[in-house]
């Protein structure tokens, strides 16, 4: 099968031949049908976060494909089935975290593309308990981006709690952003976008955002104070300063929603108006397998739109330097 595989953090990624590789107890063998890129897919490859995966490895955590095989044990899935392999690869399923519903907090979990082997391939070993059903009436291509940046947002939106008639700024329009914006419209929020590119702030308008701020013409903190504020800040973008200006352009009570992770970024918050302003910063990272299922359900029933243009797994390397550079309006999707 072919593979792209991290060989070195400091050199381009090798597209290789490898052996399809056989399911194991409680594993599923995936044919990869559609393979998103996330920004985490570039660190993790340039080894740019303190705990780094070990070399070789293959990147990926957007994966949709189907079930062609499966290993012994007790999973519920079926071959022949669509399914989504996302960030959580597995998790202990007993800690306090696991049978409380947050998951994703276990300090045992392993992570598609980093800590195993993800989806950037033709084939994908998954543990088969953590794969998300893919409903029919949602396309391998559009379930690739939702299986992260799809469920990173939508956790993020239900952490900000976002209810009717909140305000709601999203500090990055991307291959996130432009999912944030419709999951905030979706919760009922009044929706501010902010970026520094036209083009994608003309996108979050397209759907649905009520305002849009280019951050690099505008001060986005004075504009949206300009309008009383925002009850939740939502920072997607690998910016650190985007972040402080999210917190600068909440209203008091308001709530700042980390989700973003520049590679050396820092936030320094002034205590005096956290405590008086009565403001809260939260961090978010993705949601729960339960999560996901309702992103598709959404997405099933037509309340979002997933922007992403197809490439080749062989054009891996040139697709990441299109990401850094910002020439990526939304997401990109291998397609095999």
């Amino acid at each position: 099968m072919k593979a792209a595989v991290v060989t070195d953090f400091h050199t381009p990624l090798q597209v290789q031949e490898l052996p399809v590789p056989t399911p194991g107890p409680n594993q599923a063998l995936v044919r990869i049908e559609a393979s998103g890129v996330c920004h985490t897919d570039i660190h993790a490859a340039h080894g740019d976060w303190p705990v780094k995966p070990s070399l070789p490895f293959t990147p990926g955590h957007e994966g949709v494909g189907i079930i062609e095989a499966l290993g012994e044990g007790e999973h519920g899935r079926r071959v022949g089935e669509r399914v989504a392999i996302a960030w959580l690869a597995s998790a202990c399923g007993r800690c306090e975290y696991c049978v409380s519903g947050s998951e994703t907090l276990c300090e045992s979990q392993t992570n598609s593309g980093y800590s195993v082997d993800g989806a950037y391939a033709q084939y994908a070993i998954a543990d088969a308990r953590y794969v998300v059903p893919v409903p029919d009436g949602v396309s391998a291509f559009d379930a690739a981006p939702l299986s992260c940046a799809g469920v990173t947002t939508y956790k993020a939106v239900k952490t900000g709690r976002v209810g009717p008639a909140d305000k709601v700024a999203i500090f990055g329009v991307g291959g996130l952003g432009h999912l944030a914006v419709q999951y905030a419209r979706i919760a009922g929020g009044i929706v501010t976008a902010v970026d520094i590119d036209d083009a994608k702030l003309e996108l979050a308008l397209e759907l649905g955002a009520d305002h849009a701020v280019n951050a690099a013409k505008t001060d986005p903190v004075a504009a949206i104070q300009e309008r009383g504020g925002v009850d939740v800040a939502i920072a997607l973008s690998a910016s650190p300063k985007s972040f402080r200006q999210a917190y600068e352009s909440l209203r008091r009570g308001g709530r700042l929603v980390c989700v973003g992770l520049p590679a050396d970024g820092s936030l320094t918050i002034p205590i005096f108006d956290l405590v008086l302003g009565g403001k809260c910063v939260i961090g978010s990272i993705v949601g729960t397998r339960q999560d996901l299922a309702e992103v598709f359900e959404l997405h099933r029933a037509g309340r979002t739109r997933v922007i992403a243009e197809s490439r080749k797994l062989d054009e891996v390397n040139a697709t990441f330097e299109d990401v850094l550079a910002g020439r990526i309006p939304a997401r990109v999707v291998f397609e095999f």
